[in-house]
């Protein structure tokens, strides 16, 4: 395989092709477009549909301990104070002095070159616009000072508007080089406008619910649907049957007010989240069962998920599950990593956390991240709703009778002993054991948390290949495919008529089509020279060609009557193959 040279051509390219083949388009382009909003076209839906298909039967159908949950995009907002998220979820922005442009402030590399301020500007005109404050902007590295002034001219006419004219019109007042500076972050990065102080920004997008539109109506588009899974965890245990270990799991749109949407498709403020919480007991309610919690170590078998497991093991376990569940759509370990999360990058209720990342033309970054969360989110929605989210487990409960009252006084010694470096009271300690002696605890969570729409750029990029091949004739030419695992690709198989003026060749292709197009995503081709087809159809991924030529017909070799040939995308190799193991064939590799 042959990638484009440079990762900037790449991911151009790449999104050059989402746009022309109809996987991705900006929304509201007639319009201009609408920053952080992206739609996806025909071949992108049935590739997002696919990535949800493939995450919901890995999770839930081929699982008997995970469920499924469809919750609202708006929920009481008390949920949202309960959870943290009208406090605490925010992220520090800083603005250009100049445009006025907001920025994240840890999205600033580091820049050098010279300060330069000026004192202000003025339009030597009848309307005479000035503008009476200093500015100060970065004139970066290599920077002519002519071309710098343009661009300081040009920054103050967009922010000013048509009041100030002409950019070439503007004088600018009082420059002064004031520095020279060597790392710093305190210039705006696309207009080297000095930036503000940074202050929290909340994410959250804010709506009314009702008529009036005041500040008691006020609700919000969730930022994750992981917390509809916690506000709906009673009512799937009453429902559902279901005993701790157990999984809710969920697919739904999500909301964040980005203050900088990048990187295509990456950072976006609606995306669709793929999320399971996996509610476990506490590994003091598996050490009164099971006299012990199994530790985690090297090597540690992880295949099968076991009663005494504690919530590390469950927590690796995850990591491996969520590892096979990529390496099965075609992402394997030579383009993830993995960054565990030390302390100080834990949330503060956050036992271990690990990211998988991919390998962006961008950039590594973050696909997907495995957190064991604590009890923390029940209970926070216990305290907050007033109703009671313990979980009775029978098991534990059992075990606890058999114990005398000797055993139970060493067990809250125990556990007092192994908290000690926790911010726990002994009487909060001790009223836990108490609980659990009856058999109640607030179930711990591993949440396995991955983003759809980063999923599908992944896929795309990964995907994304540039070939030099040679035809028969030893005419050489760029073949640009993408090489998508057969399970995801949005078509299936092209069915090609060698001809479309022979009615019996057109007759048998629509009988192929008739034949898999209710198991499979099949695109009819007649137009244009096969090659020329095959070509199309490797450029938007599907693994598979069927051509019905004058063989399958029987009039040129007998033998190979009601045979087609059959074409693979990687290869390019070609076979015949009876009609009647087509279907058979086709589906033994897409399912």
């Amino acid at each position: 395989m042959s990638k484009p040279a440079t990762t900037e051509t790449r991911m151009e390219k790449i999104v050059s092709l989402c746009k022309r083949r109809g996987f991705i388009y900006q929304s509201s382009e007639i319009y201009g477009g609408i920053g952080g909003f992206w739609d996806y076209g025909p071949l992108g839906a049935e590739l997002k549909r696919n990535l949800r298909d493939t995450w919901w039967r890995a999770m839930t159908r081929e699982r008997e301990d995970v469920v499924g949950l469809d919750a609202t995009i708006i929920m009481h907002p008390a949920i949202w104070r309960a959870s943290g998220h009208v406090d605490t979820f925010a992220d520090m922005m800083r603005e250009c002095t100049i445009s006025n442009k907001r920025v994240r402030a840890d999205h600033v590399e580091p820049q050098s070159g010279s300060v330069i301020r000026f004192t202000g500007a003025k339009v030597p005109t009848p309307g005479n616009w000035h503008l009476d404050r200093t500015i100060a902007v970065l004139m970066k590295q290599g920077e002519h000072i002519e071309s710098f002034r343009k661009r300081v001219r040009l920054l103050i006419a967009q922010n000013a508007g048509a009041a100030a004219g002409k950019p070439e019109e503007i004088e600018l007042l009082g420059e002064e080089k004031i520095d020279t500076i060597d790392g710093s972050v305190d210039f705006h990065p696309e207009t080297g406008g000095m930036l503000n102080e940074a202050r929290p920004f909340n994410l959250m997008l804010r709506t009314y619910v009702g008529p009036t539109a005041t500040e008691n109506d006020i609700a919000y588009l969730r930022p994750e649907t992981a917390q509809a899974i916690f506000a709906q965890f009673k009512n799937v245990c009453d429902s559902s049957r279901v005993k701790v270990p157990f999984g809710i799991g969920q697919i739904g749109k999500a909301f964040r007010n980005e203050v900088t949407p990048k990187n295509f498709t990456f950072r976006s403020r609606e995306f669709e989240q793929m999320e399971l919480e996996f509610f476990i007991k506490p590994d003091e309610a598996v050490r009164l069962i099971h006299g012990s919690v199994a530790a985690w170590h090297e090597g540690a078998d992880l295949s099968e998920p076991k009663p005494d497991w504690g919530w590390e093991m469950w927590h690796r376990y995850w990591v491996a599950q969520r590892t096979a569940y990529y390496a099965s759509i075609g992402l394997g370990l030579d383009v993830l990593e993995y960054h565990w999360q030390t302390k100080a990058d834990l949330a503060h209720y956050a036992r271990a956390c690990v990211d998988i990342l991919y390998k962006f033309p961008f950039g590594t970054d973050e696909l997907e991240g495995i957190a064991a969360r604590g009890s923390f989110d029940l209970t926070q929605h216990q305290t907050h709703s007033g109703k009671q989210l313990e979980y009775f487990d029978e098991e534990l409960k059992a075990a606890c009778d058999a114990m005398n009252q000797e055993q139970k006084t060493a067990f809250i010694e125990e556990t007092h002993a192994a908290r000690t470096n926790l911010e726990t009271s002994r009487e909060e300690i001790t009223s836990t054991c108490e609980k659990l002696f009856k058999g109640l605890y607030i179930p711990h969570v591993i949440e396995p948390s991955a983003g759809l729409d980063r999923l599908a750029l992944a896929i795309l990029a990964d995907a994304f290949d540039e070939e030099e091949v040679t035809d028969d004739k030893g005419k050489t030419e760029t073949r640009t495919v993408l090489h998508f695992h057969p399970r995801i690709a949005p078509i299936k198989v092209g069915v090609f008529p060698l001809l479309k003026n022979k009615p019996e060749l057109v007759s048998k292709a629509r009988e192929i089509v008739a034949l898999l197009r209710p198991h499979m995503s099949v695109f009819y081709d007649e137009t244009a020279a096969i090659g020329r087809r095959y070509r199309r159809q490797d450029e938007v991924g599907t693994p598979f060609g069927v051509t019905i030529d004058f063989e399958t017909l029987g009039e040129e070799k007998p033998e190979f009557k009601d045979t087609v040939t059959l074409r693979e995308r990687d290869s390019m190799e070609q076979r015949r193959i009876p009609i009647a193991e087509l279907l058979p064939f086709l589906l033994s590799k897409i399912l």
